[in-house]
């Protein structure tokens, strides 16, 4: 049995490869429901993660940062998704959560994506996340995720597997879609419910100007459109009060 603790002091009894999200089931429904992510002995774990020691566990919500994290995390997997749908022969790079979103890095060879492809991508993204498919951390081999990038022609994915000392390696897999991960998702895409694509830019590789320079893309999801709403309503708030408007 495992001995699990909670942040207010609380011990409880536990089965050896228990989850979070069954951990969270077990006091209620409505909680379960809620989760979005989880951290155990101080490490950020999926809902889904089986547990084999005893720990301390916390629930990660849409109210806290690492709640949020994991939600924009996720949906930068989506985002990248879609966008191998629509351009194959793109490379993708790293999409990582930001203070207020996600971005990704994709290298996208001779063709180009601007704000007017914004729509297109946003209707996609939330098509397939009401196809609720789960998030999978997945354990792989160095050799293997070589080997899948190799297949991809992905030098970007390639060099950064190659920087890893660790012998394990993971992916995050839904649907169709493997991208190397860490880790730290929501329970599956269902709960992605607005999606809005903010900004395109470019960036170098790794930040250096001696890299090729990648199309980066902006945005921000949300588990209600009403807060997508709200969101958009406030940032054209703060841009009435931009001093430079203010100023002119």
């Amino acid at each position: 049995m495992l001995k699990v603790s909670f942040p207010d002091g609380a011990i409880k009894h536990y089965d050896e490869g228990i989850t979070p999200f069954q951990i969270a089931e077990s006091i209620s429904n409505s909680l379960s429901k809620k989760l979005l992510s989880a951290s155990y002995n101080g490490k950020q774990v999926e809902s889904n993660t089986e547990l084999n020691e005893d720990g301390k566990i916390e629930f990660h919500f849409w109210d806290d940062l690492k709640g949020k994290s994991a939600f924009w995390h996720s949906s930068a997997h989506l985002f990248a998704q879609i966008i191998l749908e629509l351009y194959p022969k793109s490379k993708l790079t790293i999409g990582p959560p930001i203070e207020n979103g996600f971005y990704y890095d994709v290298d996208l060879g001779d063709e180009s994506l601007s704000e007017n492809d914004f729509e297109k991508i946003e209707k996609m993204m939330i098509e397939e996340a009401r196809k609720d498919h789960k998030f999978t951390l997945r354990e792989s081999s160095k050799e293997e995720a070589l080997n899948f990038y190799k297949k991809n022609s992905n030098q970007y994915k390639i060099e950064l597997i190659k920087g890893l000392h660790d012998e394990k390696i993971t992916f995050c897999d839904h649907a169709n879609f493997s991208d190397l991960c860490k880790g730290g998702h929501i329970p599956s895409t269902g709960y992605i419910k607005a999606v809005k694509l903010l900004n395109v830019a470019g960036a170098y590789w790794r930040g250096n100007e001696e890299n090729k320079q990648l199309t980066r893309i902006y945005g921000i999801s949300f588990p209600k459109q009403k807060l997508l709403t709200e969101y958009l309503s406030l940032m054209e708030e703060a841009k009435k009060r931009d001093h430079r408007v203010i100023g002119k």
